[in-house]
């Protein structure tokens, strides 16, 4: 054998052995770049997977948060309670950042709550139906400004839409306001309708549970607070005075000689006397006191942050309308009455007490007095 022979066979070797590596080579980069393509594949999907979870578990959660939101309008008998609930609710599921709830009664004025709306913004919306006096599912409105309305007034209300809400006295309004957004679409008025239908029957019920305690709270002959509410009361505003450092006031008065005008006009007569004299009393005290019946024809005026000055103030106008007119077959009846302002070691049982103290010592003075606390006058 010669030379040139082997060296061929030697180079058809060495040929074979790196065609054989580059073919491997090329083989394992091949089943790299399907690993890879596969785990790219398998990384997309998990991605995809992780994001659908992820919107499972929003839905999951907005439909728990909402399911707790309007089984938790019934848990409530509270009308204010049950009436806020219904308010953030509505503004929470519908992204709007201002409600109003509207409610017919049977007396003058309709149950009308609101939020995020100032009192002005809230006594100028008014929803209308479809002419005719039908019925519609929803009213949704836009509100359109001039262009000088515009400048400066970012927070005006662009939108609005309203569904019936179901109640006692008949059909009110559940609305909802935006100030960005130019009109809310179906689905809002799906959460909206869904709420309203929950909300109505709620603060109906916590309505009459009002009605019922309001009942509970007057007295039946003068229509004042009876004597229960005005115990409560006295010990909640004592409370109140001491924790925020406050003034409180209290004036404990009677009608002078009611039992010997008892005895002469009789008992049914004289209830029209309290009754009339209570009338009186109403018409003068102010929206802030709170006025009740103490028992017989003892009254009594709580006064928030007041002083014994304001009580005797009050004294003077309750007395000047008592007596300007005669009080049925009585005639003109003048009042005594106790003063006493907030001590610091004062709770309801002792402020009560020592301006009931004072009452019978201005019976005492004689017809028609005032004494405060500690003082004469």
């Amino acid at each position: 054998m010669t030379l040139l022979p082997i060296a061929l066979l030697a180079a058809l070797a060495l040929v074979a052995t790196v065609t054989a590596v580059l073919l491997i080579r090329r083989s394992r980069k091949k089943a790299n770049e399907r690993v890879a393509a596969l785990v790219e594949t398998l990384n997309a999907r998990i991605d995809e997977l992780a994001r659908e979870l992820a919107r499972a578990r929003e839905q999951a959660e907005e439909e728990l948060r909402r399911s707790y939101v309007l089984s938790d309008l019934g848990g409530t008998i509270d009308l204010d309670e049950a009436l806020t609930r219904t308010l953030e609710a509505a503004a929470d599921v519908t992204g709007a950042d201002a409600a109003l709830v509207w409610l017919p009664d049977d007396g003058d004025q309709p149950v009308v709550a609101t939020l995020g709306l100032s009192q002005d913004e809230a006594e100028q919306q008014a929803v209308a139906g479809p002419p005719g006096g039908g019925q519609a599912r929803a009213v949704g409105f836009t509100y359109r400004y001039a262009a000088e309305d515009l400048v400066g007034e970012a927070e005006l209300i662009r939108s609005g839409l309203s569904v019936p809400m179901p109640g006692e006295d008949g059909l009110g309004y559940l609305a909802v306001f935006s100030r960005s957004q130019t009109e809310f679409g179906d689905p809002a008025v799906d959460e909206l309708e869904q709420l309203s239908g929950r909300a109505g029957p709620a603060i109906d019920n916590a309505r009459r549970f009002s009605e019922a305690r309001q009942l509970a709270d007057l007295d039946a002959l003068t229509g004042l607070h009876n004597r229960r509410y005005f115990h409560e009361t006295l010990a909640r505003e004592v409370a109140r005075a001491h924790r925020y450092s406050r003034s409180l006031a209290l004036i404990v008065f009677d009608l002078d000689d009611f039992k010997a005008i008892n005895d002469r006009i009789g008992h049914l007569a004289g209830d029209a006397v309290l009754a009339d004299a209570a009338a009186r009393v109403r018409d003068v005290v102010r929206s802030a006191d709170i006025a009740c019946r103490v028992g017989g024809d003892e009254f009594a005026v709580i006064l928030p942050e007041s002083a014994a000055a304001d009580a005797d103030q009050l004294y003077r106008r309750i007395q000047k309308s008592v007596a300007s007119q005669p009080l049925g077959s009585a005639g003109r009846i003048v009042f005594s009455a106790g003063v006493a302002e907030l001590r610091p070691d004062d709770d309801a049982v002792s402020f009560f007490q020592r301006a009931d103290d004072a009452l019978y010592r201005a019976k005492e003075a004689g017809k028609g007095q005032i004494v405060a606390s500690g003082n004469a006058r």
